[in-house]
């Protein structure tokens, strides 16, 4: 295994960067470091680590177009994508920055004395981060957890190393105390590996496919090591025949293309009632095909490339010959393009419409009414997101608490904010991240009784 990693632009194939991988010695080392830092950190008054939190996100805030273009040249993602997700990191950290203060305990009433209870650090984190979004994701762990006064060791997707690399240099000029917030560029088998299996190590945040996290859960459990997982999803965007099909139709492309299809919340299950199948068809398949495919810091492209070659053939296996579909348009040449694509007429068991495809691929389904609706959007092992589209509130609620997943939008396809929870059913996920419980994600709760009897 390469003592390097190649990062390459998705959209030209052209060499970016080179960065030193990790080894198993380098992580036994900066968990080392990681715990001496985090210890004084702890010891800090909230209000101090709270304010270098904030100047941390001014020093984002002051690099953001600097971070957008280091996100478009290593990820391949639209300028306009990257912008937001710089901006992002900013907000999270300012929302975290806002939680140090608020990170309370409790007083339980009991007989004989008082009870309290004192949210404590965990220590040492792992943060393990995916190459789809690398800023945003990267920082739903990092933001809360040096904001609930714990260390942060971020290992960052081989292919995506950059941006974190830049957010650590950032921290250490905002004031973060040296050693607080490292990063360690590697490959997963080896810095990830040692990252997970470390004693030194009390959670890992996984973020990355259901099979890899697995195998994450299977490794921590051996020392009953915390973790959080966020994992593959395959989101429905259920249409009613009720509902504004104009709307729906219009919506339903970027729904699933955003990202390039890469995105765990994609909604690449488009189920419709029958009533309104033949209607919303006619609508969306324009629409895809007038999708803006090419240049990612053009800013009137809506879709870039795909990560990787390695994802590209992934993709393309997976619309095979004896599938019909509609298609929009991509650049032909140097880079790892796949154009928007609409898959009709498969089968509700067939592998595209099962499986997490990672790319901006759809399949488009009838269903007859709400409980074959439910029935078709629950048939999945993943349970992460999805949409639901109706006039009818009874409906819209109804179906909301039916579908088996943890983030649904009704006449949107809104799923992820810093303010409200994110997480999984079933084989999604364990643990929820952001939202306003997010820094308790990363303390124990130590409980204290005094006694008042003499």
């Amino acid at each position: 295994m390469s003592d390097v990693l190649e990062v390459l632009n998705p959209a030209t194939e052209e060499l970016v960067a080179t960065v030193p991988a990790a080894t198993r010695d380098d992580v036994d080392a900066a968990v080392g470091r990681a715990a001496t830092a985090q210890r004084g950190w702890a010891a800090l008054a909230p209000a101090d680590r709270a304010r270098l939190l904030r100047r941390f996100a001014a020093a984002v805030d002051g690099h953001l177009e600097e971070l957008a273009q280091l996100e478009v040249r290593e990820a391949g993602h639209t300028i306009g994508n990257a912008r937001w997700e710089a901006g992002n990191v900013r907000d999270l950290l300012e929302f975290a920055a806002g939680g140090v203060e608020r990170l309370s305990g409790r007083q339980i009433p009991v007989a004989g004395g008082i009870d309290v209870t004192f949210l404590e650090p965990l220590g040492v984190i792992g943060v393990i981060a995916p190459w789809n979004f690398p800023m945003p994701i990267a920082a739903w762990g990092l933001a809360p957890a040096l904001a609930a006064g714990n260390a942060v060791i971020l290992k960052p997707a081989e292919t995506t190393p950059l941006t974190a690399l830049r957010l650590a240099e950032l921290a250490l000029e905002a004031g973060i105390p040296e050693h607080l917030f490292q990063v360690l560029p590697g490959h997963g088998a080896v810095a990830g590996d040692a990252l997970v299996e470390h004693p030194g190590v009390a959670k890992i945040v996984f973020t990355g496919s259901t099979r890899v996290g697995k195998q994450i859960m299977s490794k921590c459990a051996d020392r009953v090591k915390r973790v959080t997982l966020e994992l593959g999803g395959k989101s429905p965007n259920i249409v009613f025949a009720d509902a504004d099909i104009e709307a729906a139709a219009a919506a339903a492309p970027m729904a699933y293309l955003d990202n390039t299809g890469q995105d765990c919340c994609a909604r690449t299950r488009i189920l419709v009632q029958r009533g309104a199948y033949d209607r919303f068809l006619e609508l969306v398949a324009p629409a895809i095909e007038s999708i803006a495919v090419g240049d990612p810091l053009d800013e009137k492209t809506q879709m870039g490339p795909l990560i990787s070659r390695s994802q590209l053939e992934r993709v393309r296996a997976y619309v095979t010959d004896d599938l019909t579909t509609l298609r929009g348009k991509a650049p032909e040449g140097p880079g790892f393009w796949y154009p928007p694509t609409l898959v009709t007429g498969a089968a509700p068991t067939a592998p595209v419409a099962v499986d997490e495809v990672f790319g901006p691929v759809a399949v488009i389904l009838p269903f007859e009414d709400e409980e074959d609706a439910v029935r078709l959007a629950n048939a999945t092992e993943y349970g992460l997101s999805g949409s639901l589209w109706t006039r009818d509130l009874g409906r819209a609620l109804r179906v909301s608490r039916a579908v088996q997943a943890g983030n649904l939008s009704v006449n949107s396809h809104s799923s992820v904010r810093y303010s409200t929870p994110f997480g999984g059913y079933k084989q999604s996920g364990l643990g929820r991240e952001l939202g306003p419980d997010a820094l308790t994600a990363f303390t124990e709760t130590k409980n204290v009784f005094i006694s008042t009897e003499a």
